[in-house]
């Protein structure tokens, strides 16, 4: 099965260059499925319905979330509508919406996604992780009904990604680090067939910083005041993540390579 994972949508200058450029490489990289973390779609600050529908129009099987999930309230309601959009796991008990679901690919095979938040450097405290994702994944082994497992670990510190890739090493199919907004070089298959890279890096102008427009947060990391609201940058968009390959058998991968398509960064296709 040969997969696509997209990371951070950052504003209009990432939703544009997914709109533009996912049909043609779902046709050209021949892929069976495609997930897109939708973060920061919606002016930078969680994903809106309306934009929801752009992403997954564009050709993505499954949207994920992160830390700010209902930052757009309309998502409050519209995740329960739309089950092709996948919140953390360990987010509040009373969250609406799913952190884990089995979907088809387009020849009926079957892949679990997931998503944990982690603890390290996070702004609040939330459930542990780990045990969280432990539940789903004995649950649902590799190779059983589930083809292919893609964990996406939404959190700050690289070690902790790390760790949890180690953690789910031989019992999911691709365990990649969302959040930073900078794509990271390790790439790898750990030594128990697990696909791993610890950020898959933005979808969103990378003349910026992290996504933003430069000119406030400058000012912040100068002066340590606020003037105004953070504000997307919205130059070419690189285009950000990762691509495996995996056994249909095991759902072990077989490839993994980095993606950066378009914009400023080096380019990287499978």
């Amino acid at each position: 099965m040969k997969t696509l994972f997209l990371g951070d949508v950052v504003g209009r200058a990432g939703r544009q260059a997914i709109s533009e450029n996912l049909p043609r490489l779902r046709d050209e990289w021949k892929l069976d499925f495609v997930v897109v973390n939708g973060e920061n779609a919606s002016n930078g600050m969680g994903l809106s319905g309306e934009h929801a529908k752009l992403i997954l129009d564009a050709g993505a099987d499954v949207v994920t979330l992160g830390d700010h999930a209902f930052d757009q309230k309309d998502m409050l309601t519209h995740i329960e509508k739309e089950p092709r959009i996948i919140r953390p796991l360990n987010f509040a008990k009373g969250a609406p919406g799913r952190g884990h679901a089995l979907f088809s690919d387009r020849r009926g095979r079957k892949v679990l996604v997931l998503q944990v938040l982690g603890q390290v450097f996070m702004k609040r405290a939330f459930d542990d992780p780990f045990s969280a994702v432990d539940a789903v994944l004995r649950a649902h082994p590799l190779g059983g009904q589930a083809k292919m497992i893609l964990v996406d670990v939404h959190c700050e510190a690289t070690s902790e990604k790390m760790g949890m890739g180690h953690f789910c090493d031989g019992r999911a199919s691709l365990v990649v680090g969302t959040h930073t907004h900078v794509p990271t070089g390790d790439a790898q298959i750990l030594p128990g067939g697990t696909a791993f890279q610890s950020d898959a890096g933005m979808c969103g102008d990378y003349n910026s910083v992290i996504g933003m427009e430069k000119t406030e947060p400058m000012r912040r990391f100068v002066t340590g005041m606020a003037k105004g609201r953070f504000q997307p940058a919205l130059g070419e968009a690189t285009l950000s993540g990762v691509y495996v390959e995996t056994d249909d058998r095991t759902g072990k991968a077989t490839t993994v390579k980095m993606i950066r398509l378009g914009g400023r960064l080096e380019q990287s296709t499978p």
